[in-house]
């Protein structure tokens, strides 16, 4: 229970107001957004409840009274019942795969009368709690493959449910979890091969009918091979010490390949692929012969990590051809530059690179943007509305959307930093974790640098379902943070 004494403070007086404040300038920012996006010309109200800015307010007001609900909650509340909240959310994301109700191809949505809610943005806080109920228990050790797991199956979980949905997008973002376990003592050996994993899959699709060097070798798997040979010495340079063996190692690895080259290129013409392969297996018996002699798992793993490359990259093909659905396929390819569909898969991001180009510096004013009062940019007050900040505030507004965002992203750092206890700090990381990949996912995809994914812009992006759930998110972990100033008995 609560000791209530005079030296200590109100939930009001211990609440992070820098923060709030943050998050109210954002709701300020946002509505204008939405209502630059959703106006059309002669509208001459646009706080009536049947245009979308006035919609937009009412989901803000009742944003609002969550907030302040939630902040006058016990915080041991949100720690008492994660588990239950976590259920809770679990049964309804399995019940909705088996939604009646397709929209845009996904089931992800619940169809209530008028209302329609998005049970997926509500499962981020729900897994974001339960993730740090079992992290802070007594004995958890993330460097124990049993508890790593056990963390790993909570986050996947709700992701799966959600894939079942056909809601990619939304299921990705449970990935930004993994910076949160980084964070609490997560190997970065894990986070740099999911970095790897992409920089394969990128490089090897994008320049796999590319030749080298008027050579019969393809660019692409010639230097994703290479970078598995130079990314596992490296991680055996880290990690199992003995560096100059290991260097000596690394430097035949790149002149066996080099030598190869210059023998395909000067003597006889051959897929030098097949060299890359052997200098690969060679580098993989090595690793696990150092491993069996002296008995360190590092070399084990590392050899692991090899194998797993090549694996990944020659999977990666018939991933994108044969598993992905013919729309992601083409976004994908689109993005990398291989194809032009600038009247498809292409159109949205070109129509919003166009109204972000045309804002110039300072922009064309509110409700003056021309490529989004004409409706050239789909879903633009909603996935894209970020093109709407670009055409009317142009690159001054935009810059200050983006700075405030980082302004959020820096106090809720400090404030995870400054918890006094373990599930505090935890839940903190996980809600700036999912913020972060909310932001650079969504501002990359309308600037055309990340893949077309379909997630909301915090706090910008039209509707109540993602606005009650970065709502949420983020004034759960007020509360944890104001209850820290609280003498407990």
């Amino acid at each position: 229970m609560v000791r209530a004494t005079d030296k200590q403070p109100s939930i009001i007086g211990s609440v992070d107001w820098w923060t709030i404040g943050i998050y109210l300038t954002l709701l300020i920012f946002g509505w204008i957004s939405v209502c630059g996006a959703s106006y059309t010309y002669g509208e001459t109200d646009i706080f009536s409840l049947s245009s979308r800015s006035g919609m937009q307010i009412v989901w803000i007001a009742t944003s609002l009274i969550l907030a302040f609900v939630l902040l006058m909650l016990d915080d041991r509340y949100y720690d008492t019942f994660a588990y239950v909240f976590y259920g809770l959310m679990l049964a309804l994301l399995f019940a909705t795969i088996f939604n009646p109700h397709e929209i845009k191809g996904s089931r992800s949505w619940l169809v209530l009368g008028p209302l329609r809610l998005q049970p997926a943005e509500f499962a981020k806080f729900a897994t974001a709690l339960a993730v740090a109920k079992l992290m802070s228990t007594y004995g958890f050790n993330i460097h124990q493959w049993k508890h790593f797991a056990a963390a790993l199956g909570v986050v996947l979980l709700p992701m799966l449910f959600i894939v079942g949905q056909k809601e990619t997008g939304s299921a990705l973002v449970y990935l930004a979890f993994f910076l949160m376990l980084y964070r609490e003592g997560m190997p970065g050996s894990i986070l740099f091969t999911g970095v790897a994993m992409i920089v394969y899959f990128v490089v090897g699709i994008k320049y796999e009918d590319t030749f080298l060097w008027a050579t019969p070798t393809s660019l692409g798997k010639f230097v994703v091979l290479l970078l598995a040979q130079l990314f596992t010495v490296g991680l055996t340079l880290a990690y199992c010490g003995d560096k100059g063996r290991t260097l000596r190692v690394g430097l035949c690895c790149v002149g066996c390949t080099l030598l190869a080259l210059l023998f395909s290129k000067f003597v006889i013409p051959f897929d030098i692929v097949w060299v890359q392969f052997l200098v690969c297996s060679i580098l993989i018996g090595y690793l696990v012969f150092q491993g069996l002699a002296t008995r360190l798992h590092s070399y084990m793993l590392i050899a692991l990590f090899a194998m797993g490359s090549i694996l990944f990259f020659y999977s990666a093909d018939y991933v994108l051809n044969d598993v992905m659905e013919p729309h992601q396929r083409v976004r994908i390819n689109v993005l990398l530059g291989l194809d032009e569909d600038l009247a498809g898969a292409g159109y949205n991001v070109h129509q919003s690179e166009i109204a972000i180009g045309s804002g110039g510096l300072r922009g064309k004013g509110f409700l003056n943007g021309t490529q989004t009062k004409l409706k050239f940019v789909p879903e633009q007050d909603t996935d894209f509305i970020f093109c709407t900040v670009g055409e009317e505030e142009g690159f001054v507004g935009s810059a200050g959307v983006l700075l405030l965002f980082l302004a959020l992203i820096l106090r809720l750092i400090h404030l995870a930093e400054r918890q006094p206890f373990k599930f505090g700090r935890i839940y903190g990381y996980s809600v700036l974790s999912i913020f972060l990949f909310h932001l650079f996912i969504n501002v990359g995809m309308v600037l055309g640098l990340t893949p077309v994914i379909g997630i909301p812009l915090p706090f910008f992006s039209y509707g109540g379902s993602s606005l009650w759930g970065f709502t949420i998110l983020l004034f759960i972990f007020m509360r944890i943070d104001a209850g820290r100033n609280f003498v407990r008995t």
